[in-house]
């Protein structure tokens, strides 16, 4: 009589946190690299208030057209969000995509032209100088340029993880239509724009922000939530499913732009979207349900609270599509996009990764490396919490109030955010120099 063969035990689901950490110091950049990045993007934030505090006066009804407010808009969006995404990405997806760092010159390529050329088309928006704002978009240009290449070469070698790297192609196509607008809107002020300004703009909102912008932050939270959370991986059907929602709906919008059934297109390019959000939110919702750490502290509060924003976004979207009979739809549409969703999960998510990314290079000599909890000045996050919150609240007043001295004041309690959350990065440089406090080495490196 045969013996029953061995009943194996079912496979246990690895974490995610397992996954992305295994060999993850052989993959990383020279902390020097990303911190410029993220550096430079804290610095933008707290320039962007300032410059939304000088321009508040055509916050609330503002609809483009040069001057301080699209100064601001392109601090927050050009400088923190896509100068974040740089620094995150160019990090991020080595380590999650199991590849080595392929070339240390040219992210210092991309941050040299980069940087310099957000600052003049900062300038050059906000002084009213159209060959500044030319000079600098161009060399923006050239930087994302490079920085596609990058992100492309990442993509092609990747190892695991097809959810990510799917959301990484969209990203990429979105910017390689981001940059034809960018390009186009800001040659109009010299006379030689490649589309019409409505089309030019039209696209550009769409393919910068919930493109390539909206998938970035997409992709890379299915490594970063259930990394945090200490979850195993979102399910990789869904997620897929989710992705080609959301490109079906860029595509729908970009033939809307394009003229193609512009309303009809709209309306569906933003039920697309919808679906595709409440897949991937369900994803999200999970891993935090099921992670071995359920308190993650204010920085997921702000993520949750971020999600709900992007929700709200699209269903101002929807309004905007509709024409809704509501003054100032399309601003509150952009604050909701830009300030709410896109900012708000970057801050909270920047909180967590600043660390976590400088926890993992030790200090020079024998010291052991420094935990993310003992680098993290709580306080400033606090008041940046409460104050970024109270900024966004104010904002959305002004906007329906119509009242500019609201939107001033809104500045002002953004600036002191930002310049809280600037004191938070500046705090950790310098712990990052210094031994650890007796007893707080040897802790998990995502604390």
């Amino acid at each position: 009589m045969n013996a029953a063969p061995p009943v194996r035990p079912p496979r246990q689901p690895k974490l995610a946190a397992g996954l992305f950490l295994a060999g993850a110091t052989s993959r990383l950049l020279p902390a020097s690299i990303p911190l410029r990045f993220f550096g430079a993007a804290v610095a933008s934030q707290v320039l962007a208030w300032l410059a939304l505090l000088a321009g508040s006066g055509l916050l609330p009804r503002f609809a483009g057209g040069l001057g301080w407010t699209l100064a601001g808009l392109h601090l927050i969006t050009l400088g923190m969000l896509a100068m974040t995404a740089i620094g995150a990405s160019l990090q991020l997806l080595p380590v999650a995509t199991r590849q080595p760092v392929r070339s240390l010159r040219w992210p210092l390529v991309v941050w040299w032209l980069y940087a310099p050329g957000v600052a003049a088309v900062a300038l050059g928006m906000g002084m009213g100088q159209p060959l500044l704002l030319a000079a600098g978009a161009s060399a923006v240009v050239v930087a994302l340029a490079v920085y596609a290449v990058l992100l492309g070469a990442n993509l092609v070698g990747a190892r695991g993880m097809p959810v990510v790297v799917a959301h990484g192609w969209i990203a990429l196509a979105a910017l390689a239509l981001t940059l034809a607008t960018a390009v186009s809107l800001a040659f109009t002020y010299v006379g030689a724009p490649l589309f019409d300004r409505a089309t030019g703009l039209a696209l550009h909102v769409s393919f910068a922000a919930y493109g390539f912008m909206g998938m970035l932050a997409l992709g890379l939270s299915y490594i970063l939530v259930p990394m945090f959370a200490l979850a195993v991986a979102p399910h990789e059907r869904q997620g897929l499913w989710s992705c080609a929602l959301a490109a079906t709906a860029l595509l729908l919008a970009g033939l809307a732009s394009l003229g193609v059934a512009p309303q009809p297109l709209r309306v569906a390019a933003v039920l697309a979207g919808g679906v595709a959000v409440s897949l991937h939110l369900k994803l999200m919702l999970e891993a935090l349900k099921s992670g071995m750490r359920r308190e993650l502290g204010r920085s997921f509060r702000l993520v949750r609270i971020s999600w709900a924003l992007l929700v709200a976004s699209l269903v101002a979207g929807l309004g905007v599509a509709l024409d809704a009979p509501l003054d100032g739809l399309p601003t509150l549409f952009g604050l909701l996009l830009v300030g709410g969703w896109l900012l708000t999960f970057l801050l909270g998510m920047l909180q967590r990764i600043i660390p976590f990314l400088a926890s993992m290079h030790k200090p020079p000599g024998k010291t052991p490396p420094r935990t993310p909890s003992s680098l993290t000045d709580d306080r400033s996050l606090a008041l940046h919490f409460w104050c970024h919150l109270g900024a966004l609240a104010l904002l959305a007043i002004a906007v329906v109030a119509e009242s500019p001295v609201v939107a001033g004041l809104a500045a002002l309690v953004g600036t002191a955010g930002a310049v809280a959350f600037a004191a938070f990065f500046a705090i950790l440089l310098h712990r990052m120099r210094q031994p650890p406090p007796a007893g707080k080495s040897g802790r998990s490196a995502v604390a």
